[in-house]
């Protein structure tokens, strides 16, 4: 099926790339609107005679995600804002020892619990570590079903490059919309990568003291600052290699020509395709500025796009995170002599569960140019 184009949902894209990618353990607990890869993973994940289960709760579900990484698996859990938020103590646990996991956040309208319409407003949370202490996730935010299974495809990957969480940030509106999408090749467990230091290989790799086998602890809990500092360090330094080697970004047409500038993610960044056409039949020209990865965030190629001093205004649905990463890329076009000058930044958010419009992003374009 691999080769074949199937209509599928977002929700349904997840779980199936997931599966592919080999993951051996999925665990997680039902919120909308995310049901449908839950569900999805109960029946599949089943079938193939892979781990699954419905936790007690979410706080359950992402340990259980640690300990099946501990032990080799490559693990999973999915939730929605208010669901991720309860996870958050087990991510900064998995960042803090090293441990790889993939986690799906299927974003809903808050603070709170809110409502279970689409929004953006889990950016801060995603891209700033989310839990406590000094850690970062890569995030991973598709804009369609065909990148809902390319990203988590490639986020098992990455968590196990870098042993460390990788977030695919998804909003309600592509977890349920449906289209068509090519899935990757299964891989089978023999192809996946070698965990040499996971508690599954102590029999193997452990050398024995005094006739017995070493224990092997995966922990996050260092007593000593010194050592806390050091190891906190060295994540650090791999963190700078990800951000060399692993951003990802869409240039939908930037050039020095463009009237303005639109900067969007995920579902924001459809409704910018579309005011983009309301705008060309009026002879103006739109550029559109894609980050794939929210962190690490393309800032320097951002920056080169605002090099050309066009005024810049930022989508999204939220009263305004993905901005404060658009202007750092600005502040840094100026300060490395990248860019001139500061291009002009304006943001465009709805909150609650609304979605922007392509006419309300063309108006708030004309009223920027004065037109």
């Amino acid at each position: 099926m691999s080769n074949e184009r199937v209509l599928m949902k977002g929700n349904d894209a997840i779980a199936e790339a997931a599966i592919r990618a080999g993951c051996g353990a999925y665990f997680g607990y039902p919120i909308t609107p995310q049901n449908e890869l839950i569900a999805y993973m109960a029946k599949n994940m089943l079938d193939k005679g892979r781990v699954f289960i419905q936790a007690e709760s979410e706080i359950g579900a992402i340990i259980m995600v640690y300990g099946a990484s501990c032990a080799g698996l490559r693990a999973m859990t999915s939730s929605s804002s208010p669901g991720i938020s309860l996870k958050q103590e087990g991510i900064s646990y998995a960042a803090g020892a090293d441990v790889p996991a993939v986690i799906v956040n299927v974003v809903r309208g808050g603070p709170g619990l809110g409502n279970i319409a689409p929004a953006q407003s889990d950016y801060f949370q995603a891209t700033r570590g989310g839990g406590h202490g000094d850690y970062r996730c890569i995030v991973l935010a598709p804009k369609s079903v065909q990148e809902c299974a390319d990203l988590t495809y490639l986020a098992f990957d990455l968590a196990d490059k870098y042993r460390m969480p990788v977030i695919v940030l998804a909003d309600g509106m592509i977890g349920q919309m449906m289209e068509a999408v090519t899935l990757p090749p299964e891989k089978s467990f023999a192809e996946l990568p070698q965990r040499d230091w996971t508690a599954g290989k102590m029999s193997a790799r452990q050398p024995s003291v005094d006739g017995r086998r070493q224990s092997r602890h995966i922990t996050s809990i260092h007593l000593v600052p010194e050592k806390l500092e050091s190891l906190t360090k060295e994540r650090f330094k791999r963190y700078e290699t990800v951000t060399a080697n692993e951003i990802r970004y869409e240039d939908m047409g930037c050039g020095a020509d463009d009237d303005l500038v639109l900067v969007a993610y995920g579902t924001s960044a459809r409704v910018c395709q579309g005011a983009r056409m309301l705008a060309e039949k009026e002879g103006i020209k739109l550029g559109i500025f894609r980050p794939i990865t929210v962190w690490p965030f393309p800032i320097k190629e951002l920056g080169k796009v605002a090099a050309s001093g066009k005024p810049i205004l930022t989508v999204e649905m939220s009263m305004g995170q993905l901005v404060e990463d658009v202007k750092l890329s600005v502040f840094d076009a100026v300060s490395s002599g990248t860019a001139a000058k500061a291009a002009k930044i304006h943001q465009l958010g709805r909150c609650g569960g609304m979605i922007p419009t392509e006419e309300e992003v063309f108006a708030e374009v004309k009223k920027i140019l004065g037109k």
